[in-house]
């Protein structure tokens, strides 16, 4: 379990960090609100899933359980993901749907929230990184 737990824990952070460099290099902007993208990000981890921050976030969270066998880590990552789905769900895809249109709603049907995709999307515009 332990072994299972460190290999989750790396790919959570490595995900995460290709996620921020994302932001920066495609989207022109940073993961928080106060300097937002100038682009919909939709390359990298985010053609597999909407949300790959939030799900490395868990993910990590879920690796620090098995790493040290704590229980409670498991009930913290599920008040994490709850908390994660209402702050997207009530304030970040309004804010994206009032920022990119149709260009969001396009990219919101094709690539789940949450659980990932087997294979990228291969929407309008995605660069590669």
């Amino acid at each position: 379990m332990r072994v299972l737990g460190a290999l989750m824990l790396v790919a959570a952070v490595a995900f995460l960090l290709q996620s921020f460099v994302r932001f920066v290099v495609e989207g022109l902007g940073t993961p928080a609100p106060v300097a937002p993208t100038e682009h919909l990000v939709i390359g990298g981890p985010y053609r597999f899933v909407r949300n790959p921050m939030y799900v490395a976030v868990v993910t990590a969270i879920l690796g620090q359980a098995l790493i040290f066998g704590q229980a409670a880590l498991l009930w913290y990552g599920l008040a994490i993901a709850l908390i994660q789905a209402a702050f997207v769900r009530f304030y970040e895809e309004p804010g994206l749907r009032r920022r990119y249109g149709s260009e969001y709603d396009t990219y919101r049907a094709a690539v789940p929230a949450w659980i990932p995709r087997l294979r990228p999307w291969k929407g309008a515009s995605s660069p590669q990184m």
